[in-house]
C-alpha cells in the first residue's frame, strides 16, 4: 500500500489512529525532575497527559533497573512516577534480548549500551507507537531510527517512532 493510499484511508476513517501508546525510556523520568533541561516542561506535560488518559504510558523492567541506579531521593521519586501516572510496566523478555542483540551486532549501539537496544526492542515487540527519549547518543538519533526500522521489518515487527516529549505534544493535529 502506498503512502498516499494509507493517508487516504486514514482521512476517510477506514484506518483509525487511536490513543498513542508511548514507551517512556529512562531519560524521560530524569527530565521530569531536572528543571534545568530544555525538555523538562514538555516532559511534565507529557506525563500529565498520560495521567489524564490522553496517551497510554508504558515503561519496562529495563528502565526500572536504570532508575534504581540513581541516588536517593531522586531514585524513589522517579520510580514513584510509574504508579502516580498509571504507567504500564513491561517485563523483560527473551525476544527483547534477541532483538537488542541484533541491534548491537548491526552496530546500532555499542555492547555496553545494550539496555538502550532493549528499550527499543521491548517497545517494538509490544507494538507500541513511539519511544519517548532524550537519549540522543544511542536512541534518539537518525542512525538508530533507520537501522532499527530495517531490523524490525526484517524480523516481522513494525518500525517504531523515536521522538521527544515535545514532538508528541506538538503533533496534536485534528482532522475534520
Amino acid at each position: 500500500m502506498t503512502t498516499c493510499a494509507i493517508r487516504d484511508k486514514i482521512l476517510k476513517g477506514v484506518m483509525k489512529i487511536g490513543k498513542l501508546r508511548l514507551y517512556l525510556e529512562s531519560t524521560m523520568f530524569n527530565y521530569y525532575f531536572d528543571k534545568d533541561r530544555d525538555g523538562h516542561g514538555d516532559t511534565v506535560k507529557l506525563f500529565d497527559a498520560i495521567g489524564t488518559g490522553k496517551y497510554e504510558g508504558y515503561t519496562s523492567e529495563y528502565a526500572e533497573i536504570e532508575l534504581r541506579r540513581a541516588f536517593e531521593p531522586k531514585r524513589r521519586n522517579m520510580l514513584a512516577l510509574i504508579d502516580r501516572y498509571r504507567i504500564t510496566r513491561l517485563e523483560a523478555e527473551d525476544e527483547a534480548y534477541r532483538l537488542a542483540d541484533l541491534y548491537v551486532t548491526n552496530n546500532v549501539m555499542p555492547e555496553r549500551f545494550r539496555f538502550d537496544g532493549a528499550h527499543i526492542a521491548i517497545a517494538s515487540i509490544h507494538g507500541l507507537d513511539c519511544i519517548c527519549s532524550y537519549n540522543f547518543r544511542h536512541i534518539n538519533r537518525v542512525r538508530t531510527k533507520l537501522i532499527t526500522a530495517r531490523i524490525n521489518n526484517a524480523e516481522g515487527y513494525e518500525s517504531i517512532v523515536i521522538c521527544t516529549a515535545k514532538e508528541v505534544l506538538e503533533d496534536e493535529v485534528e482532522f475534520d
